[in-house]
Parts: C-alpha cells; sequence; structure tokens
C-alpha cells in the first residue's frame, strides 16, 4: 500500500521536475490503493476485534470486571453477524464476478479473486469474534477495552 502510493507520487514528481522528459507513471495506483486497503482494513479488523472495542463507562463503570466483559462478550456476537453477512455478500460477489468473467476498471484484473480474498478476511473476522465472545459470554474472560483515554 504504502510502496504503491510512494512509487507513484515520486514517478509524478519526477516527471514534473523533469518536465516531461521523464514520464513514468504507476498505471492503476488508485485501484491498487483502494484494493490493498480493502485487504488491509479486513485483516485489521479480523485481527484485533477483541481489542478494539472502546468503553463509555457511564452505565458501567461500578460493575464488576466479569460482567463488563460478560458484555464485551454479546457486543462481539455483533462483529460476528457482521463477519458472517460480508462473507456470504462477497461469496456471492466472487461468484458471479468469476462467472460472468468481470474484471477491475484500470487494471483488467480478475474480480473473482479479490471477492474471494476479501470474503476469506471477513469470516476469518467473524471466526475470531464468536471466539472471543464465547470466551467473554460463558468465561468472563477478555481483553481491557480502551476507555477513550
Amino acid at each position: 500500500l504504502l510502496a504503491v502510493t510512494i512509487a507513484d507520487v515520486s514517478t509524478r514528481y519526477l516527471s514534473r521536475v523533469t518536465e516531461g522528459a521523464i514520464a513514468l507513471r504507476v498505471s492503476g495506483s488508485v485501484e491498487l490503493v483502494s484494493y490493498l486497503m480493502l485487504f488491509a482494513l479486513l485483516a485489521a479488523m479480523a485481527a484485533n476485534v477483541e481489542k478494539s472495542q472502546v468503553v463509555v463507562e457511564a452505565f458501567s463503570h461500578r460493575l464488576p470486571q466479569s460482567i463488563k466483559n460478560r458484555l464485551q462478550g454479546f457486543f462481539l456476537l455483533g462483529f460476528m453477524a457482521l463477519g458472517l453477512i460480508l462473507f456470504v455478500g462477497l461469496s456471492d460477489s466472487a461468484a458471479a464476478a468469476t462467472q460472468h468473467g468481470e474484471v477491475t476498471q484500470d487494471l483488467r484484473l480478475p474480480m473473482g479473486p479479490i471477492y474471494q480474498l476479501a470474503a476469506i478476511l471477513s469470516l476469518l473476522l467473524g471466526l475470531r469474534s464468536f471466539i472471543h465472545a464465547l470466551l467473554g459470554v460463558i468465561y468472563a474472560a477478555g481483553e481491557e477495552a480502551a476507555h477513550g483515554e
């Protein structure tokens, strides 16, 4: 992601400095960055879902930590549902894109594998959320949530 952005900015600057004598371009840089950003965000969500909750303790500050962990577990069930909904939608999109030969606009990359990877990362988000939700609801185990400080 960063390499594509640096390469694009560098080649544009080189072209401007040489007044067009050296006109290298990174083809499809916006497209590459957007899909790489999608993968990075989905992977980051899946990797850190149990640590990413910001708790506003207006109502829960006097509750024991075990009850807070159980509430966090119930909250993670929502992320499980989000991950599974994204997985189903992206899997359907991957199947349709593969069947119809859909490609990206600039680089003409097949969309099927892009949707499949995003679907797998979404499934990983759902599975990790489910595991941490079970740990929180059943065993009151959980990560220390961020408190907005």
